[in-house]
């Protein structure tokens, strides 16, 4: 049959309210049109992020049960690093309370100021946490993937000649590590080739650079993998995945996305003296390395999530019911990043209002409007987020996992066309106030006078 149905059924619901344009109108004034600062209870459908929001299973809550809240030796601990090694091949496991707790440790050890770090395209943590440290970080994306609306199997992948070219300029010893993101978040959730991958282990090697992957959505780039790229039609997802890391000597990870969890994140790395520097950071900061700032439960609950993660039903389910939102809205002129990602579809905010310019937020515009129009929160992945350095001006629909059901996205479609139909009558925004790292999160912002 064609249709995709989900692979679970519900046993328990949250209830969602909805509320008028006029209310929300007056929580975006009273939020400073930030939508990071509206409440939750004041959403309808919530598509900030995929990252600790996705719904936990009867497995994983199962094992939330015996979670081990021991100091020291917890059992929960030992269990998760077993899942963790038997998936990808790592002598150390770091737990760590999220993906950028981990990011900070990796960074706070490995980069010096003037240090250079390669990635296909930094998120805006890893980014941050690398530029917090007086390092730059440096996005080497295909020149291709300038171009939203080029169709390409693995628009994700790394230049790896502007890769070797950067290490002739800047020399492998400013090098501390080359990360590549799986899929590419910054870069349209696009997956990365085993190819690429291989080619980037490829030049870190022979120049004696550590290569670490950024992890966060490895089983969506898995599926893409098998999906997509010739030779790996029969492999299963697992053994994808262990492919992948097995070219790696480390990896950063968020156990908030692709291991179903609400929480947690992991360092791992097969480097015995540099795993010492960050278990030792880690006790600073985080907490013992058997629990690294998390409840033995949600050890329990990431061990069970990396293995249901990977299971063919729900993965296919993910990547369809993500191109589904794609392609409707897409068919209908409304344009995306193609082709449609894993974890989220962005809209080309920037074609879709060429009347407002970059640095009038296009990406912020329709996000506002999206909200106000019908209660959807979205987040913007452009000039707000990045400033100077952004290359699109792009809306970012994140869906959580095992959250939303079909007639969910149906709506979302209808409001999407129906802003598009009007779209003429959106206006740029500009900041009021902002911090100094990270300024989507806390930044106030006005709307532009039309004059």
């Amino acid at each position: 049959m064609k249709t995709i149905i989900e692979p679970f059924r519900i046993k328990s619901v949250e209830p969602i309210r909805q509320t008028t344009p006029g209310e929300r109108q007056r929580f975006l004034e009273a939020a400073g049109y930030n939508l990071f600062q509206i409440r939750a209870c004041d959403i309808l459908i919530d598509l900030l992020t995929d990252s600790g929001t996705s719904a936990m299973s009867t497995g994983q809550w199962a094992a939330m049960m015996r979670g081990d809240e021991s100091y020291a030796g917890s059992d929960s601990f030992y269990r998760l690093k077993q899942a963790v090694q038997d998936l990808t091949g790592f002598r150390h496991v770091i737990p760590a309370h999220q993906g950028r707790a981990a990011e900070r440790i990796l960074f706070t050890v490995m980069c010096k100021p003037g240090s250079v770090v390669p990635n296909n395209t930094h998120f805006d943590t890893t980014r941050a946490n690398i530029e917090y440290r007086g390092a730059r970080a440096v996005d080497l994306p295909l020149p291709e993937a300038r171009d939203t609306q080029l169709q390409l199997p693995f628009k994700g992948n790394m230049d790896v000649a502007a890769l070797e070219a950067l290490i002739a300029e800047e020399g492998p010893r400013n090098m501390p590590l080359v990360m590549v993101t799986v899929t590419n978040n910054s870069g349209g959730g696009q997956p990365v080739s085993m190819a690429n991958i291989e080619a980037i282990r490829e030049v870190t090697r022979r120049h004696g650079i550590p290569f670490y992957i950024d992890a966060c959505r490895f089983a969506e780039n898995a599926w893409f993998i098998r999906e997509r790229e010739p030779g790996y039609a029969g492999w299963s997802p697992r053994q994808i995945a262990q492919k992948m890391f097995s070219l790696a000597d480390g990896c950063t990870f968020s156990a908030k996305k692709d291991a179903f969890a609400n929480i947690g994140g992991l360092l791992c790395t097969r480097d015995d003296r540099l795993a010492e520097q960050e278990k030792d950071l880690l006790i600073l900061t985080e907490g013992f390395p058997t629990y690294g700032g998390l409840a033995g439960r949600d050890l329990e609950a990431i061990a069970v999530g990396l293995e249901e993660v990977l299971d063919p039903d729900y993965l296919q389910y993910r990547i369809a019911s993500t191109a589904y939102l794609g392609r409707h809205i897409a068919d209908h002129g409304v344009p995306i990043v193609e082709p449609p990602g894993g974890h989220a579809i962005y809209i080309d905010a920037g074609r879709m209002l060429p009347h407002i310019p970059a640095n009038q937020f296009p990406g912020q515009s329709l996000a506002i409007e999206l909200y106000r129009h019908a209660g959807v929160r979205s987040v913007e992945i452009g000039s707000v987020m990045f400033g100077e350095n952004a290359r699109h001006q792009l809306l970012r629909l994140a869906i959580p996992r095992r959250v939303y059901t079909q007639s969910h996205i149906d709506y979302l479609v209808e409001a999407i066309l129906e802003i598009d139909e009007r779209k003429e009558s959106l206006r740029g925004f500009e900041i009021v106030t902002q911090p100094e790292f990270l300024r989507h999160f806390t930044a106030t912002f006005r709307p532009v006078d039309k004059n």
